[in-house]
């Protein structure tokens, strides 16, 4: 089994300050943090030690675009993920700051607060401070590329005189450490809640927020003939879910017929799904449903990039799979003996995939991709 986190990223989540492992200082118990969420969504679920506070939110939110937690300060956390588009961006795999190209695209960020597992196939990374490390510290494959730079990281930001008073308000010490920084970023992240598209706002009784041809594909998406809404269920169109109340986190990854090279089962080395954690062959292939809340912006699609338009995603799953002819990646994934069996294909009219695009549509929150509380602070208020 491979470690859930390259050994640096470890050793940086025990760096608490600049040369020195040290006990934290007292905080004062912050108050109750007002959560600012669309009706009818719960709460997300936070930490013990991690409380949600609108000064971690503040900090957070500054460095989640800060240039400067990377290892070529040209990068930041919201270079791939991009408020525009629903905070995931246009590539179809991510590039490191070292320009290493990745095997899997940017997740977007929309409700990441309830995510019962937060990267693609990793079931071991269940906490966004855990999973804050990954990209800052990880070395396969390079993201922001700070790995061995810890010590550079936390002197930038205290030569910054706005740090040592955010983290002061955030921590009670004007310090910052690794262990703050993931928490202070974890707790914006939080924040990033979407739930005000026109089809919530249809179901919490707006009457005029959608058409007929959304009500018609809405049918059709919750219908056992596409059966969709067996892996992008509830009102977060998600089935890696956790929240405050909940029983029991779901957790839960797919494999979708993408790949079945040369009908030996396997996907693309070092992308085989969770297998790559595991090593179990059951878990070839098998990914993260992500949410389907603001989909139409966060194109392209599939853990790899591999489908640009929706309608390629439409015809995925209408064939129950895929089937490559010819090249590296020749195959049958419909025939992937691991493949879901909700995976089985169907038809449809014309008639019918214009409203089921128009359905996946109208899962678009317009308000979270242009809201200013998650907004570039560098840009303005």
């Amino acid at each position: 089994m491979k470690l859930a986190l390259p050994w640096r990223a470890w050793s940086a989540l025990l760096l608490l300050g600049p040369g020195c492992v040290a006990e934290e200082p007292a905080v004062a118990e912050p108050p109750a943090y007002a959560w600012q969420l669309p009706p009818g969504l719960p709460t997300p679920k936070v930490p013990a030690d991690n409380p949600m506070s609108e000064a971690k939110v503040a900090l957070g939110r500054r460095l989640f675009y800060d240039k400067r937690l990377s290892g070529n300060q040209k990068q930041a956390c919201a270079s791939c993920h991009q408020q525009a588009r629903g905070f995931a961006d246009e590539l179809a795999v991510g590039v490191g700051s070292t320009g290493q190209k990745h095997v899997r695209g940017s997740m977007a960020l929309a409700n990441v607060g309830y995510a019962a597992a937060l990267t693609w196939a990793n079931p071991t990374v269940v906490s966004l401070e855990k999973q804050a490390l990954v990209p800052l510290f990880g070395e396969a494959p390079v993201e922001l590329g700070l790995a061995g730079q810890e010590q550079n990281l936390l002197q930038r930001l205290s030569a910054d005189a706005a740090y040592p008073k955010l983290f002061a308000s955030a921590f009670g010490s004007p310090t910052p450490t690794v262990q703050r920084l993931v928490q202070a970023l974890a707790s914006f992240e939080r924040t990033l809640v979407a739930g005000n598209s026109p089809w919530h706002r249809y179901l919490r009784g707006e009457a005029t927020a959608v058409d007929d041809a959304v009500k018609r594909g809405s049918k059709l998406f919750f219908s056992e003939r596409l059966e969709c809404f067996h892996c992008h269920s509830s009102s977060l169109f998600s089935d890696s879910v956790d929240w405050v109340g909940k029983l029991a986190p779901e957790m839960a990854f797919h494999n979708t017929g993408l790949y079945n090279l040369g009908g030996s089962g396997a996907y693309p080395a070092g992308n085989q799904g969770v297998y790559d954690v595991t090593g179990k062959a059951s878990d070839v292939g098998r990914f993260k449903a992500p949410s389907l809340i603001n989909i139409a912006v966060t194109a392209p699609y599939f853990h790899d990039g591999s489908a640009a338009t929706l309608d390629a995603v439409i015809d995925h799953y209408a064939a129950g799979g895929r089937k490559q002819a010819e090249g590296p990646l020749a195959g049958d994934g419909t025939a992937h003996p691991n493949k879901s069996p909700f995976v089985r294909g169907f038809t449809l009219s014309p008639a019918e995939r214009s409203d089921l695009l128009a359905f996946l549509n109208a899962l678009t929150d317009q308000a979270f991709l242009t809201d200013p509380r998650f907004g570039d602070p560098f840009a303005g208020p």
